[in-house]
């Protein structure tokens, strides 16, 4: 069972990295880029519509993302590109995890400017 799950884990990690590789193709129209950029942003932000520690209900839009969002992106882009950077994306994991440090860093700074905002509300109230 775990088998299959990490199997599943691991397909995702791939087709979302392929999905990355394909928006910085000029192939892809535009349109289609721009949905690809919002959905991977969402999904790699610590920041959610509905925040998680909701009960039930702060994990469904990060499930309807991945359940729904991705499959439908993957049918946008042209199936030859996708199958090309699906490969690269392979090849990619298969030396290691991409690491992105600037990524990093811009999810390090969108906390700390939150932090800094939800003090300065606190301390205009108290």
């Amino acid at each position: 069972m775990f088998k299959n799950w990490k199997s599943m884990a691991e397909k995702f990690e791939i087709e979302t990295y392929a999905l990355y590789l394909a928006y910085k193709d000029p192939k892809v129209p535009l349109h289609i880029k721009v949905v690809i950029l919002l959905v991977i942003t969402y999904l790699l932000s610590p920041i959610d519509l509905i925040p998680d520690f909701i009960p039930l209900l702060g994990y469904i839009d990060d499930f309807l993302l991945i359940t729904a969002g991705i499959p439908i992106l993957l049918k946008m882009v042209p199936k030859e590109i996708m199958d090309e950077y699906r490969e690269s994306a392979k090849i990619k994991f298969s030396e290691g995890i991409p690491k992105s440090r600037f990524a990093a860093l811009i999810i390090v700074l969108i906390w700390v400017l939150a932090a800094v905002i939800i003090l300065n509300f606190v301390i205009k109230f108290i």
